[in-house]
């Protein structure tokens, strides 16, 4: 994890401790010398690996991205205002990497294709099995029985001949 700052009217301040104060009491670990600050006016309290916002009932509040909170935990790039005072909760991006070059990668069809001896099916869905249900072949049988007889019923009454008089 890289090491988070908070960035107080541009002065960036590392946060390297698990519990750090705020306020304008010289005891505080960052200290904001604004009379709109109170003398101890909230807390970051590192909790596993996100810092958690304290407002200590501050007299002009603290604020995250516009919203009054007493207690939230910090997001990268959340705005913060302690009374009038506007700061920056940001990652450290000393130290970090450029991303490598990206290489060109050529590929080449196989010359033959082999599936593995012990390939079954890829696919997650197991394959239909096919049942021989009686009831269903004895009710397609007697339907193709039905229209045969209906069928020659019909062939049979267009050729009937009405009788000679």
């Amino acid at each position: 994890m890289n090491m988070p700052k908070l960035s107080i009217s541009g002065a960036p301040h590392d946060l390297t401790d698990e519990v750090i104060t705020i306020g304008r009491a010289p005891d505080n670990m960052i200290v904001i010398d604004d009379p709109s600050v109170s003398g101890r006016h909230a807390q970051l309290r590192l909790a596993g690996e996100v810092y958690r916002l304290k407002d200590l009932e501050s007299t002009n509040g603290t604020r995250v991205n516009g919203i009054p909170v007493t207690e939230t935990a910090l997001r990268f790039d959340d705005r913060i205002r302690f009374g009038a005072v506007d700061a920056l909760f940001e990652p450290d991006m000393r130290g970090s990497l450029p991303l490598p070059e990206l290489e060109e990668l050529e590929a080449k069809p196989a010359e033959s294709r082999v599936a593995p001896f012990d390939f079954t099916n890829a696919s997650p869905f197991p394959r239909r099995k096919r049942k021989n249900d009686p009831i269903r072949t004895v009710i397609l049988a007697a339907a193709a029985v039905a229209l045969l007889v209906f069928l020659g019923s019909m062939i049979a009454v267009l050729m009937m001949r009405a009788p000679v008089l």
